[in-house]
C-alpha cells in the first residue's frame, strides 16, 4: 500500500466514463436537504420541498476501470446566475475513484460495497398494447405479474468496519441486468449536460462548479424501490445555522432520508458516455446582496 497515493486519475480532464445508469428524481423535504447545503448558498424550494434524488451508475470503462457509483442528490442550489444540483453523498466501490472525487472534484465521496441481489416481486403490467400518453398519466390498463428483480445492497466501509446503508431494487432489465437484448425499445439518443456544485469540504474549501456532459439512450422506467434499516428523523439543528454543513456523524443517516423520499421520475441511461470537466472555482453569492437586489 502506498504511503502517499496520487490525488487523482493518471490522465487529466475531461474524464470519460462509459456504462449505464438510473437517474431518479425525488421530492425531498427542504429541511432534509438543507442539512447538506452550505449556509452561503440558497436551496431552490417550493412548498417545503426541493428536487433531489439519486444517480446510480455501473461503469464498465473509466479512468478507474470498472466500478459502481451512487450519487445521493440532496437538492437544487441557487447561486446567481445559475442553479445546480448538490450531492449529499457519493458512494463508490473504488478507492481510486473515491480519492479522485474528494481531491479533484470536492465531492463527499466514500468507499462502499455494492452487492448484487436478486428477488421476485409483484409488478403491474399492461393488459394490451400500451398507450404512451395514458401510461404517463397512470391510466393504462394493467394486471399484476411476478417479475424477477435485481438490484444492489449497498454498505459503506470505513477502515475495517462496514455499515449497511440501503437496498435498491429494479426490474431485471437494462442497467440491473447489464443487457438490452430483451428490450425492443431502448429510447432515443440524447445529449445533455448535468451541472453541479461541489466543494466547501476539508479538501476543497472553495465553492466549485463542474459539468457532466452525457450522451446516451434514455427511456422512462418504473422507479427503483429503496429500503433501509429504520432511520431516525433529522434534528432541527442541522439546517446550516450551527455550521456550514451537517456533521459527518449524521451525514450518512441524513442521506438515507433523501433516498427514501418520494420518487417522481426515473430515467434509464443506456450506452452511456459521460465526460466530466475539471471543476472551476466560483464565488458564493452573498445572501444579503441577493435580498437587496431582488427587492422591488
Amino acid at each position: 500500500m502506498e504511503d502517499k497515493p496520487a490525488a487523482g486519475y493518471r490522465h487529466g480532464p475531461p474524464w470519460v466514463f462509459k456504462g449505464s445508469a438510473l437517474y431518479q428524481l425525488h421530492l425531498v423535504k427542504a429541511a432534509t436537504a438543507r442539512a447538506f447545503v452550505p449556509k452561503d448558498l440558497r436551496l431552490v424550494e417550493a412548498f417545503g420541498y426541493t428536487l433531489g434524488g439519486m444517480f446510480l451508475a455501473r461503469y464498465h470503462d473509466s479512468p478507474a476501470g470498472q466500478f459502481d457509483e451512487l450519487v445521493v442528490i440532496a437538492g437544487i442550489v441557487w447561486n446567481p446566475p445559475t442553479s445546480c444540483a448538490w450531492a449529499a453523498r457519493v458512494l463508490v466501490n473504488s478507492t481510486e475513484a473515491c480519492r479522485h472525487g474528494r481531491k479533484e472534484v470536492g465531492l463527499p465521496s466514500h468507499v462502499a460495497k455494492f452487492s448484487q441481489t436478486e428477488a421476485s416481486e409483484l409488478r403491474n403490467k399492461p393488459l394490451a398494447k400500451p398507450n404512451g400518453f395514458l401510461n404517463l398519466l397512470g391510466m393504462g390498463s394493467t394486471f399484476s405479474k411476478k417479475e424477477s428483480c435485481r438490484g444492489f445492497e449497498i454498505s459503506e466501509t470505513t477502515g475495517s468496519s462496514t455499515r449497511h446503508l440501503c437496498n435498491i431494487s429494479m426490474p431485471a432489465t437494462g442497467m440491473a441486468a447489464g443487457s438490452h437484448k430483451d428490450n425492443k425499445w431502448i429510447g432515443p439518443a440524447i445529449r445533455m449536460s448535468l451541472p453541479s456544485f461541489s466543494g466547501q469540504t476539508e479538501d476543497h474549501p472553495d465553492l466549485l462548479k463542474y459539468s457532466c456532459k452525457v450522451e446516451c439512450r434514455v427511456r422512462p422506467v418504473s422507479p427503483a424501490k429503496i429500503w433501509s434499516p429504520r432511520t431516525a428523523e433529522p434534528q432541527e439543528c442541522s439546517d446550516g445555522k450551527n455550521g456550514s454543513v451537517v456533521a459527518e456523524s449524521d451525514a450518512q443517516r441524513q442521506s438515507v432520508l433523501v433516498l427514501l423520499s418520494r420518487p417522481i421520475l426515473a430515467l434509464e441511461f443506456s450506452s452511456l458516455l459521460m465526460r466530466v470537466d475539471a471543476p472551476k472555482t466560483v464565488a458564493p453569492h452573498s445572501k444579503k446582496k441577493e435580498v437587496r437586489y431582488s427587492s422591488t
